[in-house]
């Protein structure tokens, strides 16, 4: 008799260390799911801005390109106009 009894309450321990335990593994997969969430919305942040700055200096970099490139054929003009006129004395 004693035997089915102290069976009996530790069957019962069991059951209620078990709905503890999932309770606790529910509750610490919400933290680490909600953890996960916001790491994953800083990052999308971060690449959006790192983005924005590469869009910015690509913008930069074409700009200076097409200026050194008209300066470049205006003098090449001006060297063309000076061997022009060094032809025709």
């Amino acid at each position: 008799m004693k035997k089915i009894i102290l069976s009996m309450a530790f069957i019962a321990l069991l059951a209620s260390c078990q709905d503890k335990t999932k309770e606790k593994i529910e509750d610490a997969t919400d933290a680490v799911g909600t953890e996960v969430e916001q790491k994953i919305d800083t990052l999308g942040q971060k690449l959006d801005t790192l983005g924005n700055k590469i869009d910015t200096a690509a913008d930069s970099v074409k700009s200076k390109t097409k200026k050194a490139v008209e300066k470049g054929a205006e003098k090449i003009e001006e060297g063309a106009k000076k061997v022009q006129d060094a032809v025709k004395k």
